[in-house]
């Protein structure tokens, strides 16, 4: 039986996620790719536009002198199974918003920051290590973004100076069929945080300042224009081998049914709760607004339920694809980029990539799992 549900599963992956390469500018501009059956293009959005952290950055980190110094994404072996060359992406190959993208029938997104790109479909603003709160509100809670500045009100000015120079008369009309997704971001603040030394309950602390703020930031994209918008909530970050790493701790009682640590799950599921909670007040304030949550601590743990079935190596589910080091193939102080470190043999049998970020295979099925649940919600109409 198990065989069977495997080859039936194997048959849908080649179905519905298979590319077909159009065309590949050297560059990196303008990637064409089309999916089989793209279930997105029922929504006919015409435009992609993306805020948020190393998640979904496709090269803006790479193009800030800040960021880009030492930013291991932006070296070999990133990009290493589907551009063959590092563009920015902290993954192996691409990640959910590309698939995303697919899924509506649009080319992958340009980055903001890439010079004289076509921003004809949308535009990425998402820059890795960015955090929801700015750098001022960071250091009144004593964390330092040694990263990056382009938090999620930086990238909101960048938007708004994109709608202002590509869009100067009727915006609004040229929005219309727009999708926007604000995030995931906030995550960041909680992981900084964790390695300062915070403790969850001054974490938990945190959390309705960091809602707020990631909620005064879709206020600001509906004031642009947008009446279809998504905004993540954060995966299970006690199943990250960053994390497990950090954390590890001979009390049997601290994992979970999966050997993830619940405690760092609790926090996540706490933030998550208190964002769908202003997402759904959010609502009834624009009721002409499709504000979806995206559910990414489900659709994660969907997977690790059934990562077996999806071609998951049983072995490596909590383990780093790209690393060295531990039970979990990770060490902080060597991490996937620097000299040294190995890549596993398949990364499409493992979930993490670097044990902070995700494989394109994870990536590719999390994205389906989100559109089967956000696309009734999208208020699409054929």
């Amino acid at each position: 039986m198990a065989l069977i549900i495997r080859s039936l599963l194997d048959f849908l992956v080649i179905s519905s996620i298979s590319l077909v390469v159009l065309q590949q500018k050297s560059n990196g501009e303008d990637q064409l790719l089309m999916l089989q059956k793209p279930r997105l293009m029922k929504c006919r959005f015409d435009k992609i536009f993306q805020l948020g952290d190393s998640l979904s950055d496709t090269g803006n980190c790479i193009r800030e002198n800040l960021c880009a110094r030492g930013f291991l994404c932006g070296r070999f072996p990133y990009g290493m199974n589907f551009f063959q060359n590092t563009t920015g992406r902290c993954s192996n190959g691409m990640l959910m918003i590309d698939f995303i993208a697919l899924e509506s029938g649009l080319p992958l997104l340009n980055p903001y920051k890439l010079q004289n790109a076509n921003f004809k479909h949308g535009a990425n603003f998402a820059v890795a290590g960015a955090t929801a709160l700015s750098t001022e509100n960071l250091a009144e809670e004593k964390i330092v973004n040694s990263v990056t500045n382009s938090s999620l009100s930086v990238q909101l000015d960048w938007m708004s100076t994109h709608f202002k120079s590509t869009y100067p008369t009727d915006r609004l009309s040229k929005l219309k069929k727009s999708l926007f997704l604000v995030g995931e971001i906030g995550g960041n603040e909680f992981n900084y945080g964790l390695f300062k030394g915070k403790t969850l309950k001054e974490l938990r602390s945190m959390v309705p300042k960091v809602v707020q703020t990631i909620i005064q930031g879709v206020r600001t994209v509906i004031s642009f224009g947008a009446t279809r918008i998504i905004v993540p909530g954060n995966f299970p970050i006690g199943c990250l081998p960053i994390f497990l790493t950090q954390f590890r701790t001979s009390d049997s009682t601290a994992y979970d049914e999966y050997h993830c640590l619940q405690d760092l799950n609790d926090l996540a599921i706490f933030f998550n709760d208190h964002l769908k909670q202003a997402i759904q007040e959010l609502k009834e304030e624009h009721s002409n607004i499709a504000l979806v949550y995206g559910d990414y601590y489900n659709a994660y743990m969907w997977l690790l339920q059934n990562a077996m079935f999806l071609g998951f190596d049983k072995n490596s589910l909590l383990k780093a694809c790209c690393g060295i080091g531990g039970d979990y193939n990770y060490d902080v102080h060597n991490q996937c980029g620097a000299i040294g470190v190995s890549v596993c043999t398949d990364p499409s049998t493992y979930i993490s990539w670097d044990g902070v970020h995700l494989t394109e295979k994870t990536y590719s099925w999390l994205a389906r799992w989100l559109i089967d649940d956000m696309l009734p919600k999208l208020n699409c109409h054929v």
